[in-house]
């Protein structure tokens, strides 16, 4: 058999597999452009297999988990999980061939957000074994640890989860009249309104990037903001000061009902809500010109219908 052919057969097997592996890498790494980086990799060291590859989906599998494994132990991952206020970059599915990936949920921001408090072999123990279907075994393998000491990694996955995502699944419907009524409530200053919305023990955490910024008179946080009185507090506040020359719109990221804060022809923040029993749970600002960088630049050349309009 020519080369030429098992090469085409290669090439359309990854093809197959490639937005399920662009999902676990970003569900791993937080970051497209890394995401992207760490399935181009695993094509590469595809390509490189002498022979025929049984279950490609599984090679393939494995390959992205442990280069995602050994990105998140450099020094600049380490660096970045120490910062309390850094937030996964938001996506455009559809523009990454993810639109049509199962269990949408799993790609959420509140759920991401959730993926990172675990530790990276936690977060893999949790990927495997509970979205792509790898048994113990073979999840220790990709590891390099016991069958045992799996086995209470995605225990420990599992119960950090349960205690933060009550529920973090809502209609389409549900989630955009309560990300326009939050909208509307941050735009007026309305502090009274904004605690009707939000939960209780609501979570803000915004994330400027490393050099952090300003909103009107007020500087980025340091870290999560806690409570529904602190945080209405703060945005009643902060928000008709820093909005004069801001607008926003409405769109699709990570599979929800987002909204883009624009300054001019720019984007400035991406604000993505956590929603469930009708009150806000999680808010969740991305101003990192970094992590917003494509986002940006999908706005800039005019290439707003990839922005996903939710309606």
């Amino acid at each position: 058999m020519s080369a030429r052919p098992r090469g085409e057969r290669r090439l359309a097997e990854f093809e197959n597999h490639r937005a399920a592996m662009l999902g676990l890498a970003y569900q791993m790494l937080g970051d497209v452009g890394r995401a992207e980086d760490m399935v181009q990799d695993a094509w590469l060291r595809f390509q490189r297999v002498d022979g025929e590859v049984d279950a490609p989906r599984a090679f393939l599998t494995k390959t992205v988990a442990r280069l995602c494994l050994n990105e998140l132990d450099s020094a600049r991952a380490r660096r970045e999980q120490a910062r309390g206020d850094r937030l996964p970059e938001p996506i455009d599915l559809r523009s990454r061939g993810l639109a049509s990936l199962e269990l949408l949920d799993r790609v959420s921001m509140a759920f991401l957000v959730l993926l990172q408090r675990l530790t990276s072999a936690e977060r893999a123990a949790l990927l495997l074994h509970d979205v792509f279907d790898f048994d113990h075994k073979e999840v220790a393998e990709i590891l390099g640890r016991s069958d045992a000491a799996c086995r209470q990694l995605l225990k420990r996955a599992r119960a950090s989860l349960s205690e933060g995502r009550r529920s973090i699944v809502v209609s389409r419907e549900e989630h955009a009249r309560m990300l326009d009524a939050f909208l509307r409530a941050c735009s007026a200053g309305d502090r009274q309104e904004l605690m009707n919305i939000l939960a209780d023990d609501v979570v803000m955490v915004a994330d400027a990037g490393s050099k952090g910024g300003t909103f009107g008179r007020v500087r980025n946080l340091s870290g999560p903001l806690v409570g529904a009185r602190r945080v209405s507090a703060f945005l009643a506040a902060a928000t008709p000061q820093g909005a004069a020359d801001l607008a926003t719109q409405t769109c699709e990221l990570n599979g929800q009902p987002s909204a883009l804060v624009l300054r001019g022809q720019g984007v400035a923040a991406v604000i993505q809500l956590a929603i469930a029993d009708g009150r806000v749970q999680g808010i969740f600002m991305q101003a990192d010109p970094e992590r917003l960088a494509r986002i940006i630049h999908q706005v800039a050349s005019g290439s707003r219908r990839s922005v996903s309009d939710p309606s």
